[in-house]
């Protein structure tokens, strides 16, 4: 069952102890506008699936973070929020970690619930997966007259 929030208001959500940021809500759009990010188009072929987790969490998370508390400069003036500065927030382990069990993974879960099994693939066994152990040789018999 989908449980669908209805509400379009961002929300806050703290990610270390002194830091939150003010979100708008995950939707198709917004995931849409992040997969279309110049950052992940200029990622090459080669790239790890690691870079692109952390580009996508960027891109989403500049387009869905409106503000925030507790990030501050170099020298410990608070900042506005701009793209290079969430980018800069992202390179920190725990806060990306956080962002990305309490606000892309929410989406994801969402993904995978709406669906109770996928299409299989066309085919007769496409997408089968074997449940039968492999058969072994059979044991040798007494020679028939």
């Amino acid at each position: 069952m989908i449980r669908l929030n209805l509400s379009n208001r961002p929300e806050w959500l703290d990610l270390l102890p002194g830091l939150r940021v003010l979100v708008a809500p995950l939707t198709t759009a917004l995931m849409v506008s992040a997969r279309a990010d110049p950052a992940i188009d200029g990622l090459s072929e080669t790239s790890s699936q690691e870079d692109l987790a952390l580009a996508m969490a960027k891109a989403v998370a500049r387009r869905a973070v409106l503000e925030w508390e507790g990030v501050g400069d170099e020298a410990g003036n608070l900042m506005p929020v701009s793209p290079a500065g969430i980018d800069a927030l992202l390179e920190i382990w725990p806060v990306f970690e956080t962002f990305q069990a309490q606000y892309v993974a929410r989406g994801l879960m969402l993904d995978a619930e709406k669906n109770a099994s996928a299409p299989s693939p066309t085919g007769p066994s496409a997408g089968v997966t074997a449940t039968a152990r492999p058969a072994q040789a059979p044991a040798p018999t007494a020679p028939q007259d």
